[in-house]
């Protein structure tokens, strides 16, 4: 039999996992600077945090959740996405107390599961960042998340894309706006899709989100929920557009934006990406705020705004955009052993400088020195230590600048004692 990953998934080997940790670094420092905190949640949640959350109607509820019985006949899914777990442990944790910060920010990372048509950006495995504020209704708080989304974009290198945002309003406005939606799509239900035809009484609002293209021609026609807006509501959204404004952020309202959750009331955004052939899968970030959520799973009325973006579809935007991703597999130094007898030295010398604080490694296959500095080059090695029999005996080791190519010969006893004070002289005369 030959094994093979799931459909839908991927191994991250080393050249990959790479890119992948300086995205996720990238965030956590972002993230850091505007006082957001991480919280881990289960990779699996009870079916009804997600269903109750996430809609019924929708389309992971309803096809893509990889959901099961376990052994104790619970009912239990793999987490589809990422905000529904971050509130359930909010709620469970009581983080709305009075002794933590408001509004109580923190962020996430980690693989999500949805049982859907592989493709480039689209996996059954795929892995989100997000970010989750809770406890203000000031819109400041949607223009904050938003401008640290695009913030943590620029600072990865990706420069081409466009901010889209929308309101859904709150229960007033909805509950105006879906009747106005039935009352336009009803006349043209037979030319519908079989799902948008199940969801036009159930919620018609999932129909503005479907993906066929005759249901996208219809909806396009469709009465904007931006007439409908509360006066609260209204006031929100100029708030939003205003602050946008003032801090400069280019932005577009598209009113048939929905997203595709039932939490999301109010502001909505996603960022597109504008990259060159960057095709279908463009929304690399989407979020909105959610200030009914926390209460739904049991907790006290508490205003949320958040989004997430997708690991695998930024790095196909930074790839379409030709981003450069700093190496980070170089090392501070590369012990090369020249004899068996300097075999225990040199594990000695690796050993040392490590304790020191600095990365290093060295030869464990026995190959020529030829072999072993070709290795330091590809390792990116900054200074290469040889050591020879000639060398052991007489206690000193060479050590060479891969740079300029400078080597200097250093006694033993010093790369033992002092090898942080070494390294600075190594690289004030050698760069010097």
């Amino acid at each position: 039999m030959r094994y093979q990953k799931p459909k839908g998934t991927n191994d991250l080997l080393p050249g990959t996992s790479e890119k992948w940790q300086f995205v996720e670094e990238t965030a956590r420092l972002i993230f850091r600077d505007y006082q957001y905190e991480e919280i881990r949640t289960p990779i699996f949640e009870h079916y009804e945090v997600i269903a109750r959350s996430v809609g019924d109607t929708t389309d992971i509820v309803s096809k893509e959740m990889y959901d099961f019985y376990d052994k104790g006949d619970r009912h239990v899914t793999l987490r589809p996405e990422g905000t529904a777990p971050i509130v359930r442990s909010f709620v469970e944790n009581k983080l709305f107390g009075p002794e933590f910060a408001k509004p109580y920010k923190t962020y996430y990372m980690g693989p999500m599961f949805r049982y859907e048509r592989p493709q480039a950006g689209r996996l059954r495995q795929f892995h989100q960042i997000g970010a989750e504020a809770f406890g203000s209704e000031n819109p400041a708080v949607d223009v904050e998340s938003m401008a640290m989304a695009l913030d943590f974009f620029k600072q990865l290198g990706i420069q081409k894309f466009k901010l889209v945002i929308n309101s859904l309003g709150d229960k007033e406005t909805r509950a105006a706006y879906r009747q106005a939606l039935i009352d336009y799509l009803e006349p043209k239900q037979d030319e519908l899709s079989d799902d948008s035809k199940r969801r036009l009484h159930e919620n018609p609002l999932r129909v503005l989100d479907s993906k066929d293209k005759k249901d996208r021609a219809i909806v396009a026609e469709a009465p904007s929920i931006l007439d409908y807006l509360s006066e609260s509501s209204k006031t929100h959204f100029e708030t939003v557009k205003i602050m946008l404004n003032e801090l400069n952020i280019p932005y577009a309202v598209d009113s048939n934006m929905v997203r595709g959750l039932d939490y999301y009331t109010n502001t909505i955004f996603e960022i597109m990406s504008e990259a060159p052939g960057i095709g279908a899968q463009s929304t690399i970030c989407a979020g909105g705020r959610y200030d009914g959520l926390v209460e739904e799973l049991g907790g006290p009325a508490t205003p949320g705004f958040g989004f997430a973006l997708g690991i695998e579809r930024l790095l196909i935007t930074m790839a379409a955009e030709e981003v450069v991703i700093p190496a980070i597999n170089e090392i501070d130094a590369y012990v090369v052993g020249i004899g068996a007898e300097t075999n225990i030295e040199t594990l000695k010398l690796v050993q040392v400088i490590r304790n020191f604080g600095f990365s290093a490694d060295r030869d464990f296959m026995n190959r020529k020195p030829k072999a072993q500095f070709k290795t330091a080059d590809k390792v990116n090695a900054k200074l290469v230590l040889t050591l020879g029999e000639n060398e052991l005996n007489e206690g000193i080791v060479n050590v060479k600048s891969m740079a300029n190519r400078n080597e200097i010969a250093f006694p033993l006893a010093d790369i033992y004692d002092r090898f942080d004070e070494v390294y600075d002289e190594m690289m004030t005369v050698m760069f010097d």
